[in-house]
């Protein structure tokens, strides 16, 4: 299989999961399709050593962070703000949907932008926190002070009409 087929397999066979990410880490859909296309963009022009990498999926996630974070640097008057819905995800039951797309979604979306990517990594993609780490370029002890000052601020932030299922908790 030569470089382009293996590229176009790759991004076939992981797609649904990487705009996901994509779209938790930018907090819109259309923000989260520009992350994505410049991630592929970038993963593409470096494939030949990419595709030879353990984990090719992790360098994808590593580009995404990075190119995030690397936004925010950019003149505010060259960023745009958009908004859409979440794409489809399967949930547990009908109640954590509604509690989590009624008032936490929000709240994860309204961190910066390095908390709300090590709190979609550790919370919606179950990455470990080296892991984390790796993705975004820092060291273990960063990531947990970054997730601590996120669910801090999202403890916070909780609604007082959903305190029995505030964040971090088992209700």
């Amino acid at each position: 299989m030569d470089a382009d087929d293996d590229f176009v397999a790759f991004v076939s066979g992981r797609w649904t999961a990487l705009y996901r990410l994509a779209y938790l880490l930018a907090a819109s859909g259309p923000n989260g399709e520009d992350l994505l296309q410049t991630s592929l963009e970038k993963t593409y022009m470096n494939w030949s050593r990419v595709r030879q990498m353990e984990s090719p999926e992790a360098y994808v996630r590593k580009v995404m962070v990075n190119a995030l974070i690397s936004h925010r640097r950019r003149p505010a008057w060259r960023r745009e703000v958009l908004r859409d819905q979440p794409p489809e995800r399967q949930v547990d039951s009908p109640e954590q949907e509604a509690v989590e797309h009624t008032w936490l979604w929000p709240l994860v979306c309204a961190l910066p932008e390095r908390q709300r990517a090590v709190i979609v990594l550790r919370y919606y993609e179950d990455l470990a926190e080296s892991e984390i780490a790796e993705a975004l370029g820092c060291a273990v002890g960063t990531v947990k002070s970054q997730a601590s000052d996120a669910m801090k601020r999202l403890r916070r932030d909780v609604p007082a009409g959903v305190r029995g299922h505030e964040v971090g908790t088992e209700s």
